[in-house]
């Protein structure tokens, strides 16, 4: 029976057989570099985007995956082709690709041979927002905040992720389904656990908290894209939680949704508690760059 392949440190291999060793850094002190990627209709989408965030988090961090950009654009172009045509008619794939500095000195017998690098494939799991196209993802604000950028910089992608793990069990007790939106050390809105958030304001446009104080995710930049196209204008501010209740529109962008409605927020509705004409219209855009209907793929697919 075919099996999905995966790529680790240079071997293809089943991706049953992939592992992480357990003296790796990634694991042992979350020291992952880490991207997301989706394909439409079988092909990457943003590759190369998603691939130059990853080099400047690698500069940052200071981890060098030995591989050039262009061997990584090739690798993960060839992992998707193999792994695509296991797929039912239509479906669609999330890539991971991760880099770490491999194993920790304390852990190893002998020394470290270099850095850990694994690209892998999975099946998006359309059943986790597929009807929130319809009926909208609701939010709250907890007492966990975002990482201040004196512990790592806003920009940087990677798998320490304690506090959002925390702040969406804490999101989930205080209303089921909800996710949290985190704020900063002054009470600012950054983003939630794996979305950028953007608000609408039919005086203003689309909004975003300013690009320096949050992960610069791909989509974001897709939406305002999009925006322009559709005469939509964009403006950068800090938002406070008041502006979010306050918005005609609340939006989630991220990679494998791309884009959902915020239909609550700690507790009240959005505007009329529906999705919205902006969210419709950007959403209707993306399904138009991306060659098929997002949310009715999404449907079909969370009942395989």
């Amino acid at each position: 029976m075919d099996e999905p392949q995966a790529y680790l440190n240079g071997q293809w291999i089943p991706a049953s057989a992939a592992a992480v060793s357990v003296g790796d850094a990634g694991f042992i002190l979350g020291a992952t570099v880490a991207e997301q990627v989706r394909t439409f209709v079988g092909e990457t989408f943003r590759l190369h985007d998603h691939l130059g965030r990853m080099r400047q988090s690698l500069d940052i961090v200071g981890i060098d995956p030995e591989m050039s950009t262009d061997e990584m654009v090739r690798i993960a172009r060839e992992l998707v082709a193999r792994n695509h045509r296991l797929l039912a008619d239509g479906d669609d794939l999330g890539l991971s690709i991760f880099v770490t500095p491999g194993i920790y000195p304390s852990y190893a017998a002998v020394p470290p041979a270099g850095s850990t690098v694994c690209l892998h494939t999975y099946p998006l799991p359309f059943q986790l927002w597929a009807e929130k196209y319809r009926t909208g993802q609701s939010l709250v604000t907890t007492d966990v905040e975002q990482v201040s950028d004196r512990s790592w910089p806003a920009g940087l992608k990677c798998r320490s992720r304690m506090h959002y793990f925390l702040a969406d069990r804490r999101a989930a007790d205080i209303e089921a389904g909800a996710r949290a939106l985190l704020l900063d050390g002054q009470g600012f809105v950054t983003e939630t656990s794996t979305a950028n958030v953007l608000i609408f304001r039919k005086a203003e446009g689309l909004i975003s908290p300013p690009a320096e104080k949050i992960l610069r995710g791909i989509s974001r930049a897709v939406a305002i894209e999009l925006a322009d196209r559709l005469g939509i204008d964009f403006v950068q501010r800090d938002l406070t939680p008041e502006d979010v209740a306050a918005a005609d529109e609340v939006l989630l962008v991220s990679t494998p949704l791309c884009l959902l409605p915020v239909t609550r927020f700690n507790g009240a509705s959005i505007a009329d508690g529906r999705p919205g004409d902006v969210f419709h219209r950007l959403l209707a855009a993306w399904s138009d760059l991306a060659g098929l209907d997002i949310a009715e793929q999404a449907e079909r697919f969370a009942r395989r």
